[in-house]
């Protein structure tokens, strides 16, 4: 097994609710790996884990990875192998427990308490046969709200686990962006929660969108951004935000960036859920190409930054 540093950041939040989002990354990966050498330590089982955050907000940080707003809800996306003794419902019941475990010790580091833990629900959107499921925790301490932990099947690098996963977010929010349908009345929350992944679906796509649909979309985009920095809490301004998303149709530009890519593979992404669960967490060489140094190198800008910052 390739030994990897599991030494854990020093900080995480950089005051308040604002998070060094290069440091979460970080700490959710190192978490993955420490959670491989106790599975292995405990059960002899040796599978390889890859790890990161999940959402966009790295993307519009500041130069040293700093949140521009508050992160009350921290997502990791992991990717686990299939055909390997993780298959059995005990060892995989046992990886759970460890994750549990080694999450609660490393949050606590910054002052969080986990509680409550719960996995194994099923993530819409994603293989019938192979789903994601999830593990969530609450904090006590309400530093942040939960720790949230996805599980895709298949190995696969965090960038390509997250651009793979924008399929499921794009069909998730779609229920509410469709445009053949009337706009439903859902609840502030909801929407406003729709609205986030609208945004990081952007900042995660923005390479491989369309020329003539960013343009379009930009102003649409940069709009909702300057309503979060500036606190997006009125239900009024969240339903008009919501209705100039909905009616700009974002939703099918953020689909004609993957479906192309996707469809010379043979693969629809209007019918994740049917996929052929060897291609979970697949990603054609295309997209690679456009959007891995993209993804991978906000991170690498960070690393450098703070590495500089504390020379």
């Amino acid at each position: 097994m390739m030994s990897i540093d599991t030494q854990l950041p020093d900080t995480l939040f950089a005051g308040g609710h604002r998070v060094n989002l290069y440091y979460l990354h970080e700490m959710f990966r190192r978490s993955a790996q420490m959670v491989r050498d106790r599975l292995q330590e405990e059960t002899g089982i040796d599978v390889p884990i890859t790890a990161g955050m999940w959402g966009g907000s790295y993307l519009v940080a500041d130069d040293l990875g700093v949140s521009r707003t508050n992160v009350v809800r921290l997502y990791s996306l992991v990717s686990l192998p299939q055909n390997t003794p993780l298959d059995e419902p005990d060892n995989f019941e046992k990886l759970m427990e460890i994750y549990r475990d080694v999450l609660i010790a490393n949050c606590g580091k910054y002052q969080m308490k986990l509680t409550d833990p719960k996995w194994g629900e099923k993530v819409p959107c994603t293989n019938k046969i192979r789903p994601t499921t999830t593990l969530q925790m609450w904090d006590a301490t309400k530093r942040v709200n939960f720790v949230r932990a996805f599980f895709v099947w298949n190995s696969a690098t965090w960038a390509e686990s997250i651009i793979y996963d924008s399929i499921r977010n794009i069909r998730q929010i779609k229920e509410l962006l469709d445009i053949n349908r009337r706009p439903p009345k859902k609840a502030t929350d909801e929407l406003k929660f729709m609205l986030q992944d609208a945004l990081i679906i952007y900042y995660t796509l923005k390479p491989a969108l369309t020329p003539d649909f960013a343009e379009h979309a930009a102003p649409i985009v940069q709009e909702l951004f300057d309503c979060f920095i500036g606190g997006l809490y009125d239900p009024e301004k969240i339903e008009e935000q919501y209705h100039k998303v909905y009616s700009s149709a974002l939703v099918y530009g953020y689909e004609e960036a993957l479906e192309g890519p996707y469809k010379k593979a043979g693969l629809d992404i209007h019918q994740v859920e049917d996929w052929p669960v060897d291609k979970i967490n697949f990603v054609p060489q295309e997209l690679k190409d456009t959007m891995t140094p993209y993804l991978e190198g906000t991170f690498e800008r960070f690393r450098k930054n703070l590495a500089n910052k504390t020379d």
